[in-house]
C-alpha cells in the first residue's frame, strides 16, 4: 500500500508526436500565408515597376520623354519643376528661445519666375515665426505643419506650388 501512495499518477497529455505534427502544420500554414501575401504584394508593385521600364524602352532606352513632353495618353505635358529654397533659420512664436532651421524645396507645376521661390520662402519664414511648440509635437504635428506650409505656398504662388519637400527640420 505504501508503494501505491508514493507512485504519482501519470499525466495524460498529448504525445510528443502529436505536438511535433501540430508544430509542422502551423509552420506550413504560416509559410503558405507569407508566400501568398508576398506574391500579392509583389504582383501589385511588380506591374507598376514594369511600367517605367516600358516607358524607357519606348523613349529610346534613355529615360527621355519620346512623346515630346507628353505623358502616355498625350493629354498634358509632364513638367514638374523642383526648386530648392535657401535654409530658413528663425525662432518660433512660443517659446521664443527655441530656434528652427528648415531646408526645403518646392515642387512647381511648370517653370515659373525665379522671384517666386523668394516670395514663397519669405512667407514660410513668416509662418514659422508664428507657430508654437505644442502645435508641432509628434508625427501628426509634423503632418499638420507640412500641410499648412503647402497651403500657404500654394496661396502665395497662385496655385503653382504642388508640394513642399522638407529635407531637414531641426529645432534647437
Amino acid at each position: 500500500m505504501a508503494d501505491e501512495a508514493q507512485e504519482a499518477p501519470r499525466k495524460s497529455g498529448p504525445s510528443i508526436v502529436v505536438q511535433l505534427g501540430a508544430l509542422l502544420l502551423m509552420t506550413a500554414a504560416a509559410a503558405g500565408m507569407g508566400w501568398v501575401s508576398g506574391g500579392f504584394l509583389t504582383g501589385a508593385s511588380g506591374s507598376d515597376s514594369a511600367t517605367p521600364a516600358a516607358h524607357a524602352s519606348a523613349a529610346g532606352g534613355h529615360g527621355a520623354d519620346a512623346g515630346g513632353g507628353k505623358d502616355d495618353h498625350g493629354d498634358a505635358p509632364v513638367s514638374d519643376t523642383v526648386i530648392p529654397l535657401e535654409a530658413i533659420t528663425t525662432n518660433i512664436g512660443a517659446p521664443t528661445d527655441v530656434w528652427v532651421r528648415m531646408e526645403a524645396s518646392i515642387v512647381l507645376d511648370a517653370p515659373q519666375a525665379p522671384e517666386l521661390a523668394g516670395i514663397v520662402q519669405q512667407d514660410l519664414l513668416a509662418y514659422l515665426r508664428t507657430i508654437k511648440m505644442h502645435q508641432i509635437e509628434g508625427p501628426s504635428g509634423f503632418r499638420h505643419l507640412k500641410s499648412d506650409l503647402e497651403e500657404r505656398a500654394a496661396i502665395r504662388s497662385d496655385g503653382h506650388v504642388k508640394s513642399i519637400l522638407i529635407k531637414t527640420l531641426l529645432f534647437e
